[in-house]
């Protein structure tokens, strides 16, 4: 694994780990790590297990051990996700998977965007390439999923204005939002840096972006309550309004009366 020297040990270390708890068959990454955007410290290390077989109960707990143990521990562990698919279960697109993310096991499936996202450029941890096991995204399930998303959750939390008090809102929703359109317009999956890039065709303010920009890149200076309020209302009437835009152009959905219906 040629990742940063800490970023490195803590893959290596969890590989080994997580492998005495159940027999792993690969492991690859996705997100920032693969697409080249990663910044130690700050970008989560998203993560696929290949097992051969769902993990039973007593290999469950072993592995919630594992992370809690690396979480406790490790700077950068608190920022691993993984999800474990056993190998039948691909055939199975929507279904969940045991996960551990933000701290805790649950189950949930693995995207769309993420099987895209390791058909294009899995980083391979461990054992075969994803493309050998995932099966491909169709164009069309990717949009659609891409579109329910920005429908069913960005946009109901565009109302409740105190969640864009949090940078984590901020950041994720408008790079959430300027990746999904640019997917949709042009079928390409692109890096947070070149959603950057993006948001200030999509009408978002000079200053916002720079906002995102300095948390994820640069060291940001500390933020006045009055920038906060501000910052979280141009974030939020942003995205509303960019997903009134894109999905009435996609000819799907449209707003009404703060609901949504088909097009």
């Amino acid at each position: 694994m040629s990742q940063p020297d800490e970023t490195g040990r803590l893959l290596d270390r969890f590989a080994a780990e997580a492998g005495r708890a159940v027999p792993l068959t690969a492991l690859w990454a996705h997100g920032s790590l693969a697409l080249g955007d990663y910044q130690p410290g700050r970008s989560d290390l998203d993560l696929i297990a290949l097992i051969e077989t769902t993990p039973a109960p007593a290999q469950q707990d072993d592995l919630q051990r594992v992370h809690q143990a690396l979480h406790d521990q490790v700077p950068l562990a608190p920022l691993l996700h993984c999800t474990y698919v056993a190998r039948a279960e691909w055939a199975g697109p929507g279904r969940d998977h045991l996960t551990w993310a933000h701290g805790e096991m649950f189950a949930r499936p693995v995207t769309p965007v993420s099987r895209r996202e390791l058909h294009l450029g899995g980083l391979v941890l461990l054992g075969p390439a994803p493309a050998t096991v995932v099966p491909p995204v169709t164009d069309e399930e990717l949009a659609d999923f891409i579109r329910a998303d920005l429908r069913d959750f960005w946009y109901p939390h565009t109302e409740q204005a105190d969640l864009w008090l949090r940078d984590v809102w901020v950041d994720v929703g408008l790079l959430t939002f300027a990746r999904a359109t640019v997917t949709l317009r042009d079928g390409r999956l692109i890096t947070k840096r070149e959603a950057l890039g993006v948001l200030p065709g999509l009408g978002a303010p000079d200053g916002l972006v720079r906002d995102i920009y300095q948390r994820r890149y640069e060291n940001p200076p500390p933020i006045t309550e009055s920038w906060r309020a501000e910052r979280g209302e141009q974030a939020r009437t942003c995205l509303r309004d960019g997903i009134t835009r894109l999905l009435a152009l996609a000819g799907a959905v449209l707003p009404v009366d703060g609901g949504w219906t088909s097009h």
